[in-house]
């Protein structure tokens, strides 16, 4: 059984409290990962961290995956003097969407991130320097199978659920049809079986921007300063895909940030409020974010594709867990028709699927912000998963099947 990682009883507010990260090594010589690129990469250090407490069949835990920039660290706090919590904090904890009085919940680092798990940042062993742009190529399907590793690592044969909105929802997805036996439900949030034309246009723009950045240095920035500028300009042009229309002319509409008037003058480049939060977001994501891991896992995400040219319907009938998968209606990077088709293609196979179109101002955000809607479903579906599976634990008890581990 893993060991529970807070080192504080949890908070009255609902918190787990605080928190560490752990680090293991996977892919040990002479078993590395092997790339869907076709290349090798071992060993793999994976930063993770874990909330509640594993009950004793381990039938309990969750695995959330992470969107684009995100990291291991999701609830909870690291130091009492933390300025914010973990990302998705308001979902995961006692009494939340995920409740860690019932459920053992991990978060890990993707591969190819810059929070501690090994990417284009990390010492290559064979020469002693930073990866750079010698980093192998990713792909979504090796995400996974580092995920995969992990769970075995903690001593989990079965996941409860796999759970994660955008970039994570491409990785539930995967994980449903590349080991249908490790997962007994899949939570799909703002996300799509593979991304647009118009997501990939915007990916384009933040990596060009990177690329065009003097610090760049064909990626061997360690040293210096780096791509301070191509990377803000990078987050600048995504954020604006993470909220809508309505978001913006909510929050900022065409006020001014710190006058009642026009300054008439090209030198001052913050003059309306959406102007300032814009800088104000790229200028933090320089200060936590690494360019080359913007680069690897928005291309990543560009390539990603489930079906490829196979029908959805067929590669989705491999998975063998039941489906949550929601929407918001003002999201335009996942729009509801990508959704919609995903959910038929489930239908078709005949995939116990509830499907949700969420009403929410914020956009592709609104996973991350408007927390008691997606709470309301997410409680019910994992209890209905959890009756399901000791139903059909018990199911095979009645016919004489002993346990034993579920083929990988």
């Amino acid at each position: 059984m893993q060991e529970r990682n807070s080192t504080t009883a949890e908070a009255d507010n609902g918190s787990v409290g605080t928190v560490r990260t752990q680090t293991v090594q996977l892919f040990q010589p002479p078993t590395p990962l092997h790339l869907e690129c076709g290349g090798t990469l071992g060993p793999v250090t994976v930063a993770y961290e874990t909330y509640g407490q594993l009950n004793a069949d381990a039938s309990n835990a969750v695995f959330v995956c992470h969107a684009l920039t995100g990291d291991a660290h999701a609830a909870g706090w690291h130091a009492e003097d933390d300025r914010k919590p973990g990302w998705w904090d308001g979902f995961i904890g006692p009494g939340k969407g995920l409740d860690t009085n019932e459920l053992f919940v991990i978060c890990a680092n993707t591969l190819g991130g810059c929070q501690g798990t090994t990417g284009p940042g990390s010492v290559n062993p064979e020469t002693g320097q930073r990866f750079g742009l010698d980093f192998p190529f990713l792909t979504i399907r090796d995400v996974v199978r580092v995920h995969s590793e992990l769970v075995k690592h903690l001593g989990i044969q079965r996941l409860l659920a796999v759970a994660g909105g955008s970039l994570g929802g491409m990785q539930v997805l995967e994980w449903s049809v590349l080991f249908p036996e490790q997962l007994q439900a899949a939570i799909v949030l703002a996300s799509a079986p593979r991304l647009s034309a118009q997501g990939i246009a915007f990916n384009a723009v933040g990596r060009r921007a990177i690329y065009a950045d003097s610090g760049f240095s064909n990626g061997q920035y360690y040293d210096s300063e780096g791509p301070q500028y191509g990377l803000a300009l990078a987050r600048m042009v995504a954020h604006i895909t993470y909220l809508s229309e309505d978001s913006i002319e909510l929050k900022f509409g065409r006020r001014l940030q710190d006058s009642e008037r026009f300054a008439f003058s090209m030198q001052k480049e913050t003059e309306f409020q959406i102007e300032s939060y814009l800088h104000y977001q790229g200028k933090r994501f320089v200060q936590r974010f690494d360019a080359n891991s913007y680069l690897y896992l928005t291309r990543m995400m560009d390539y990603y594709d489930l079906a490829g040219d196979r029908p959805l319907s067929e590669v989705l009938a491999r998975a063998k867990c039941r489906f949550l998968v929601a929407a918001y209606d003002t999201d335009w990077l996942f729009p509801c028709s990508q959704s919609r088709e995903l959910v038929r293609a489930l239908l078709e196979c005949g995939k116990h699927v509830s499907f949700v179109e969420l009403r929410c101002p914020f956009g592709h955000d609104s996973f991350l912000i408007d927390l008691d809607p997606l709470a309301a479903m997410v409680r019910p579906f994992l209890t209905n998963a959890m009756s399901s599976r000791q139903h059909s634990a018990a199911s095979s008890v009645d016919v004489g099947i002993e346990g034993s581990p579920e083929p990988r």
